[in-house]
């Protein structure tokens, strides 16, 4: 035992750039599926509306803790040997997938069906109707909700602990187990992730009443 210290709150401090690394890859990864799940949720393609429904009911009606046990350890199984890195960053980002997914299905259907009928009226294709007419519109509107559903993964990264991953909760436990001071060290951990979090939880804010004021003016 020892008593904590500065070098272990730099140690904590050092491992919070592995959660904002880790977030980042997530929510890098999570934008690219959930795009996919998007346009597949809201296009015309049967098969393809029931396999997107289907991974949305999949993982967001499971734990995450579930979902990186079964990446983590069913990898290995199916013969693919997944360090804890990369097994918290899958998992994290199909999850991450089926939530913005499902955010940005809603914001693509809030644009006015004026909007659809005028593009199709004019004769352009359903991949241009989207390109050029929806998306453009429907991005506006997501930004707010998809900056806010970031502090959910920076959150949902803690996770990564029970693997392996040493990252910031991560980070606390190792101090914790050689300082045994949980308020201290668990305090610390605390604050860094406020202090990740909170900066995006104002700016989702401030984007929600931009969007609302801007959409009452139209």
């Amino acid at each position: 035992m020892r008593t904590f210290g500065l070098s272990d709150f730099w140690y904590i401090v050092y491992a919070a750039q592995w959660t904002v690394l880790l977030s980042l890859t997530a929510f890098a990864g999570g934008g690219l599926v959930g795009l996919a799940v998007a346009l597949a949720r809201t296009g015309t393609n049967r098969t393809a509306r029931a396999l997107s429904m289907g991974f949305i009911q999949i993982f967001r009606g499971t734990p995450l803790l579930l979902q990186l046990f079964l990446v983590f350890f069913g990898a290995p199984v199916i013969g693919f040997d997944v360090d804890p890195w990369t097994a918290a960053a899958v998992a994290l980002a199909l999850n991450a997938g089926a939530f913005l997914g499902e955010i940005w299905r809603g914001c693509i259907e809030s644009v006015p069906r004026g909007q659809w009928e005028a593009a199709a009226a004019l004769g352009l294709k359903y991949r241009y109707l989207l390109r050029d007419v929806i998306l453009p519109q429907a991005l506006k509107i997501a930004v707010p909700p998809t900056v806010g559903y970031l502090v959910q993964v920076i959150k949902g990264t803690s996770l990564a602990a029970i693997i392996g991953f040493t990252e910031l909760t991560r980070a606390g436990q190792i101090v914790n187990n050689a300082t045994f001071e949980p308020m201290m060290v668990f305090s610390v951990v605390a604050v860094l992730y406020f202090l990740l979090c909170w900066p995006l939880s104002l700016l989702a804010g401030r984007m929600e009443k931009r969007l609302a004021i801007s959409l009452a003016r139209e």
